[in-house]
């Protein structure tokens, strides 16, 4: 494998398990989105039932969250995750 096409599968695991570009994109934003709203859980010392209360959501799709079932969250569901906690997420585009 060439330097080129490690380090471009290295950027996004997603591409790496045979999903398309953007796809790929799509999922990666959904993971990284997923992982922050697990460590803020976890840092906030939250139990699910507290953390369903705040986000809006029931214990059981926290479940899911803290699990990482990445099939079960959409990415607009996922950013109105993180509005609920106060957070605002931005989209940056690169070439």
């Amino acid at each position: 494998m060439s330097k080129r096409a490690r380090n471009k599968s290295d950027k996004n695991i997603f591409t790496t398990l045979g999903f398309d570009e953007a796809e790929a994109g799509v999922l990666q934003m959904r993971a990284r989105l997923m992982a922050d709203l697990r460590l803020y859980i976890k840092e906030h010392g939250l139990t699910q039932f507290q953390a369903a209360e705040l986000l809006g959501i029931t214990q059981s799709r926290v479940s899911d969250l803290v699990r990482g079932k990445w099939q079960k969250f959409n990415l607009e569901m996922l950013i109105r995750l993180e509005a609920r906690i106060g957070r605002t997420v931005r989209l940056e585009l690169a070439a």
